[in-house]
């Protein structure tokens, strides 16, 4: 026997013995090895609908903007007075009117997006149509990688992060079991994480406590509460110096009394800005905004350089970890909200992987039932190279640590009956040609090449369509079309080259007599 071995025969063993190797882990769930995912309707979690507040981004876009126009005016020695924001437009006036021309060659040349208008001495600054349709745009692309960045950094596996329409994401993380974790995802998505450095308003910040916000906003101020203690409040100038978009790293480390606290780093533009107003601000208090709450306002002592800073706010270690991972991640450009929210318990997915898996092995049983009574020892090849073909997919979603989902188990039973498909067009030409009156080596050789036109024909076309599945569908979709697509690829080898090197390395032991036992056909009919 080992005599006839040939290289289809060797590649068959080869991808049975890889498929068996790579799927252990997953089929008895070890702690080592790569294994399968499953989805969130097989081992439940939690499924949200978010909606985005893009209209948000248009006005922390123009306070960005601002604070540029600060910098920029301040570095070039050019003088302004009533800087402010108004309808979402920037206004300010310059005291020296010869300097008019070169502030705006500047705010034209830095300010891209943007529409500088001058009247005499007073600049207005708004956004472009354009550039507001493609603001909106961007937050909401850029919620759709900010969440799935701090789901990743979270450590979560296999989440899904998807646009929705125009204005809505769809988050989908397996795994969770308890409120508490369900809780603390839902904070860590929803958390806009915008930091913002804002200088206190030191001549009116005894006055806050009896001052209004319509007030403050004649000042150009704005009034901010303590993130430890709401009742206390700190008077901030409404523009900020700079923010999170500046920001390159954050780490969580611990102070002096061991308490968690935030390291942030800036980068190149942000420390120059943070250098230059700590330089000029000594003496004078600088807040540290997160989401809109003080987390800290300390007296700057000195120049700051270098471009790092601290926020400690009475931070548990795992709330540290989270607003380190939402600031790392990136801040989102306008907040989001939960539109609709569903918990798949444990038990539910349990039910559906139970539920898929008989469906699965009673499929399977039947098929193998079915293909040995009406093929004989056909039969018992075709099953054979169906075992392969099911051990290979399950170690390549393996391997590429793929989510399997409900779908996705109907797609591996829909590839059983496409690789049993390809054995029955094959053991049926062969057939053919049997009864025309050819020889058995002739008959099987020319049965796989008859059959391999349709079997090709048939696979190709559908793995197109899953390929198309996968690059624009989502969630459960993907799992489907990627089941479908490595069942196809894997059927090619299985059910053409594998059967093909058996019935060659068991040539001999076919004879004309015993046609009944291995194609199922009555010898009498054989020419």
């Amino acid at each position: 026997m080992l005599s006839r071995l040939n290289y289809r025969v060797v590649i068959f063993i080869f991808a049975l013995i890889f498929g068996v190797v790579f799927s252990i882990p997953s089929l008895v769930q070890s702690e080592s090895g790569r294994k399968i995912t499953l989805g969130l309707d097989l081992q439940g979690g939690l499924h949200m609908l978010l909606g985005v507040k893009s209209d948000e981004a248009i006005t922390s876009r123009i306070k960005a903007i601002a604070g540029t126009v600060k910098y920029l005016l301040d570095d070039n020695d050019m003088v302004m007075d009533d800087l402010r924001i108004e309808n979402n437009i920037i206004h300010f006036k310059l005291l020296d009117e010869d300097d008019i021309p070169k502030a705006k060659s500047l705010l034209e040349k830095e300010l891209t997006g943007t529409v500088p208008k001058a009247q005499g001495a007073d600049f207005a600054i708004a956004l472009t149509p354009e550039e507001i349709g493609r603001t909106k745009q961007n937050a909401i692309k850029q919620a759709v990688d900010t969440i799935r960045n701090r789901l990743d950094q979270f450590g979560l596996a296999e989440p899904t992060v998807a646009q929705q329409g125009e204005e809505k994401i769809l988050v989908e993380v397996p795994g969770i079991k308890t409120s508490a974790d369900e809780q603390r995802i839902r904070e860590l998505i929803a958390r806009t994480a915008h930091l913002q450095m804002m200088a206190v308003d030191e001549d009116r910040a005894a006055r806050v406590y009896t001052m209004s916000p319509d007030e403050a906003r004649k000042y150009r101020d704005i009034i901010l509460p303590d993130v430890k203690d709401s009742k206390r409040k700190y008077l901030l100038r409404q523009i900020p110096i700079l923010d999170g978009s500046m920001l390159t790293d954050a780490k969580v480390g611990f102070d002096r009394n061991n308490q968690p606290v935030i390291n942030f780093v800036l980068n190149g533009e942000g420390a120059r800005i943070f250098g230059d107003f700590s330089g000029k601000s000594v003496g004078k208090r600088m807040a540290i905004v997160l989401d809109n709450k003080v987390y800290s306002a300390p007296v700057i002592r000195e120049r700051i350089g270098g471009g790092r800073g601290q926020i400690s706010g009475n931070f548990t270690l795992n709330e540290a970890n989270d607003v380190a991972i939402a600031l790392r991640s990136g801040a989102l450009l306008a907040p989001v909200y939960v539109m609709e929210k569903r918990s798949v318990g444990p038990s539910l997915g349990a039910d559906s992987i139970q539920a898929s898996t008989l469906a699965l092995a009673l499929g399977f049983v039947l098929v193998v039932i079915f293909m040995i009574l009406y093929y004989g020892y056909a039969g018992i090849i075709a099953d054979i190279a169906l075992i392969g073909n099911l051990f290979l997919i399950l170690s390549v979603m393996a391997l590429f640590g793929a989510t399997l989902t409900l779908p996705g188990m109907a797609g591996i039973v829909l590839t059983v009956g496409m690789a049993v498909d390809a054995n029955v067009i094959i053991n049926e030409r062969i057939r053919e040609l049997l009864y025309a009156g050819k020889s058995i080596p002739k008959a099987i050789e020319e049965g796989y090449d008859n059959a391999f036109t349709a079997i090709w024909d048939a696979n190709i076309t559908t793995l197109i369509s899953s390929i198309v599945l996968y690059a624009y569908g989502t969630g459960p979709i993907k799992g489907f079309a990627l089941t479908m697509s490595i069942g196809i690829l894997a059927s090619m080898l299985t059910a053409i080259l594998g059967t093909h090197g058996i019935y060659q390395m068991l040539l001999p032991s076919i004879h004309k007599n015993k046609l009944r036992r291995w194609f199922g056909i009555q010898t009498e009919g054989v020419k």
